[in-house]
């Protein structure tokens, strides 16, 4: 698949091998990990970061390669059962401030062209981005500009 905003073809990447039932070596209890995925939440820690945590670190020694399979649910789908999901989609909440340090880069440097069109696909990726979300993790009214990233991120 080719880049959005580039003539470049996509580079190809890894796949996860396949399986159906997690290792035998991590046998973590469903419930302990759900616990873990809540505790680190309330430490700030983004669902893709959560992931990577219990992946090197573990729960209680033992690390857990895939949350989906060792409990049936996504990281997020967790955080939802337990009302501690983040306020907006993690790609999205990453765009936005992605998006307001080159606006705040781009006024103090305006000379530099090249992040200036950075800062428009950026821009571009958030308009394409809030109407996937827009009514669920959105408002229907939303519209995207650098105040109201500024306001969503505080």
């Amino acid at each position: 698949m080719a880049r959005m905003h580039t003539r470049r073809r996509g580079s190809s990447g890894s796949e996860r091998p396949a399986a159906d039932e997690p290792p035998e070596w991590s046998d973590v209890d469903e419930d302990a990990i759900e616990q873990r995925v809540v505790e680190l939440a309330e430490q700030g820690y983004d669902p893709s970061q959560i992931g990577l945590k219990l992946r090197d670190e573990g729960v209680q020694g033992t690390p857990v390669p895939d949350v989906k399979l060792a409990t049936g649910k996504k990281v997020t789908e967790i955080l939802e059962d337990n009302d501690a999901g983040p306020e907006l989609p993690e790609d999205f909440r990453n765009l936005l401030e992605k998006a307001v340090r080159l606006h705040e880069h781009v006024e103090a440097n305006g000379q530099d062209h090249q992040n200036k069109r950075a800062l428009q696909n950026t821009q571009s990726k958030i308009r394409r981005l809030a109407d996937y979300y827009r009514g669920d993790e959105l408002d229907e009214d939303f519209t995207y500009s650098y105040e109201t990233a500024k306001e969503l991120l505080e």
